[in-house]
């Protein structure tokens, strides 16, 4: 249904200055809400237009409601609960390039644009060696770009001033620098042009960054308050903890371009990224990673409910402590207030975290966020750290798509989905033991960057983990850990 105008402003008309590839609830409560402040209090005068990077999406719902949405912030700030409604009117409209290529081209050649942001998971930058450049549009991310890119090119005659500044935020390492590598690598397998190639390094700005605020995303109890309170009815409402920061390695000249100290945001443009990030993917992202599996398959549905529970909470709090935080080479007295500030912002009363929504593409995020942590707490002591490799065991367990009789909503690449659904398959057929299930999970280097097996002692020790969940349940098998590290 359609927002209700009547009932509020219109919103103003303003140059689109950014491209947004993702529609989903993160850019809309982070990167569209900078703009809006930019635009209320530090006279930005810039919209965003937004382009749909997968076949299915939602632009059509946001160009239904004309690019409004409200969203509700929740949170504690100075001691006291709060909450902010703001009506987002920072989009100017949604592309679907599926549908209509020629539209999503023709952002390339408005001279308004300057910036692009995009959200395309830690799945999304990654090189198709099958799209081609004929291709309307070809499947990956970056291919994508390279052919926005090409058009600007074209239809500016290769001006330098007209290249864009990248701001992805992904949740992968260097991610600036892996999009570019992308598009150079498309641009000259597709035999581009040495010219174009060299715009592309000279003109454009490829910044890595680093993103921070827990988006749990859609809340029905919000859509009721909203049509009652303010008389309309928002199918695009999104909630988000106050909690924000952007990290941007890039020059400073780019604060006179995106005024966010003016606007009172929480923007940090650095030299490097790098110690910000491992912070936050490892103690932050990482523990959101880890306890997703654990939890639902322990009947928990909220990150808050995990951490309240007796078991699940004192679990999570040891991993952090005692297997996370010894990986991570900053000052220890530092890390440890960071890590009390995210257990605060995990317990937020006001916000709803379903552990479902944080299980997308949990396999890239596991890869991303968890396995590094795996590798150098190994490295550091010696042996594997038990609560992290039962959440690979619990992960193993999720992707079987049903537990205990309860059906699992599975979010992922179809390939991974299918991949676990054979392997559970011959096990359920008892062509497979827990071993040789585990050992083949492990041994799928399109999942993991590598042969898992090849980790000492990891397949026998996820093995034995999934084993006990299988016969002993989830809660249980966490309860013995939560036992072992309190007499260690």
């Amino acid at each position: 249904m359609k927002l209700n105008r009547s009932n509020m402003k219109k919103p103003a008309e303003r140059p689109v200055k950014i491209i947004q590839f993702g529609e989903g609830n993160f850019l809309r409560a982070f990167v569209d809400w900078m703009v809006q402040e930019m635009n209320d209090k530090a006279g930005f005068n810039g919209n965003v237009a937004v382009v749909q990077p997968i076949e299915f999406g939602m632009v059509d719902k946001l160009n239904e409601q004309d690019g409004l949405y409200t969203l509700v912030l929740k949170g504690i700030k100075d001691k006291k609960g709060v909450k902010d409604v703001t009506l987002i009117d920072s989009i100017s409209k949604g592309i679907n390039p599926y549908t209509d290529f020629a539209d999503y081209l023709k952002l390339a050649e408005n001279e308004d644009t300057r910036f692009v942001v995009s959200n395309t998971t830690e799945a999304g930058i990654t090189f198709n060696e099958n799209d081609t450049p004929d291709m309307q549009p070809p499947v990956s991310f970056p291919a994508k770009v390279t052919l926005l890119l090409h058009h600007r090119f074209k239809t500016f005659n290769g001006a330098t001033d007209k290249g864009f500044v990248f701001l992805p935020c992904e949740l992968i390492e260097l991610n600036g620098d892996k999009l570019k590598k992308y598009v150079l690598k498309y641009a000259e397998k597709w035999q581009l042009g040495t010219e174009f190639i060299s715009w592309v390094n000279e003109a454009n700005l490829f910044c890595n960054t680093l993103v921070d605020r827990i988006v749990p995303g859609f809340n029905p109890d919000n859509i009721a308050e909203l049509k009652e309170t303010k008389g309309y009815e928002d199918n695009l409402v999104v909630e988000g903890e106050q909690y924000h920061l952007w990290v941007i390695k890039g020059p400073k000249e780019l604060e006179e371009e995106l005024p966010f100290s003016k606007a009172g945001l929480n923007v940090r443009i650095v030299d490097d990224v790098q110690p910000y990030r491992t912070r936050k993917v490892r103690l932050l992202n990482g523990p959101h990673t880890v306890m997703t599996p654990i939890a639902f398959l322990s009947g928990e549905e909220y990150v808050r409910e995990t951490l309240e529970h007796p078991v699940l909470g004192e679990f999570v709090r040891s991993v952090m402590k005692n297997e996370i935080l010894p990986t991570i080479d900053l000052d220890r007295e530092e890390m440890e207030r960071y890590m009390d500030r995210i257990l605060d912002r995990f317990l937020n009363p006001f916000v709803q975290h379903a552990l479902v929504s944080i299980s997308l593409n949990s396999i890239s995020k596991f890869r991303a966020r968890v396995l590094p942590t795996i590798f150098d707490y190994q490295r550091k002591t010696g042996k594997l750290p038990n609560g992290l490799v039962l959440s690979l065991a619990a992960l193993i367990a999720f992707y079987r798509g049903k537990y205990q009789n309860k059906t699992i909503p599975l979010k992922d690449d179809e390939a991974n989905i299918s991949f676990f659904e054979k392997l559970w398959e011959k096990y359920e057929a008892e062509e497979y033991t827990t071993l040789d299930l585990t050992g083949d999970a492990l041994a799928n280097c399109d999942l993991w960057g590598q042969n898992l097996n090849k980790v000492q002692e990891l397949t026998e020790k996820t093995a034995e983990l999934l084993e006990g969940i299988l016969s002993n349940g989830m809660i249980n098998v966490v309860s013995e850990i939560v036992k072992e590290e309190s007499h260690a």
